[in-house]
């Protein structure tokens, strides 16, 4: 299980290909299942997971149209595990008392939900493209209790244009010989650009910080 999951975060499809065969498609369904879903797994492959699938879906290892639609059920499938665990669970914990005082204040609790009331749908579909922020942002949604109705639409609008644009990135960029050659550099290069709003988020409020 620790090979399996060393040669996962290292993208080494190839190994996972000689080693498990069409099983693959399970594995993928799996990782991005789990990333999605359990708010304790931020750190898995999410973003350059999905482009070298689409790539080697363009070097005839993977269908593409299997492949795109069981990664778009598993990001679903996990981000609605996850707002439900934040639902159920999430928001029952945060109410626990210690020593006659809530762990975390009620005021935190209420300026989450309006948060969500106005933010919750620009944030679902943003969050898809941020690593890290992708695993809380549904857990977080349940904790708000956001409308559920307006959660799923938009988590579907948001998850269709996730996988479906970085998988087919891959897929067509796969043609590009230096691409296909340079596959890790490529996905370091994909997760350097899916923080980069953060950075750029933690610069403003230090920036901001600095002129008060």
């Amino acid at each position: 299980m620790i090979e399996l999951f060393k040669h996962i975060i290292h993208l080494d499809f190839e190994w996972l290909f000689s080693s498990y065969g069409t099983a693959v498609y399970f594995i993928l369904f799996l990782v991005i299942f789990i990333e999605t879903g359990l708010v304790v797994m931020p750190f898995l492959p999410g973003d350059s997971l999905l482009f070298t699938a689409g790539l080697f879906a363009r070097l005839g290892y993977l269908n593409m149209a299997s492949l795109v639609m069981l990664l778009f059920f598993a990001a679903i499938l996990g981000d609605n595990t996850n707002y439900w665990v934040g639902r159920k669970i999430g928001l029952k914990a945060l109410q626990i008392k210690f020593n006659g005082k809530n762990i975390v204040k009620p005021e935190f609790i209420s300026k989450t939900h309006e948060f969500y009331d106005k933010y919750g749908t620009k944030t679902i579909i943003l969050a898809r493209f941020v690593p890290i922020v992708r695993t809380f942002a549904p857990f977080v949604a349940g904790v708000a209790e956001m409308n559920y109705r307006k959660f799923f639409t938009f988590d579907i609008l948001g998850g269709a244009v996730w996988i479906s644009s970085l998988t087919f990135a891959g897929y067509f960029l796969g043609e590009i010989p230096w691409i296909r050659k340079n596959i890790e550099l490529v996905a370091l290069g994909i997760i350097f650009i899916s923080v980069l709003p953060i950075i750029v988020e933690v610069i403003k409020v230090k920036m901001n910080k600095g002129k008060q």
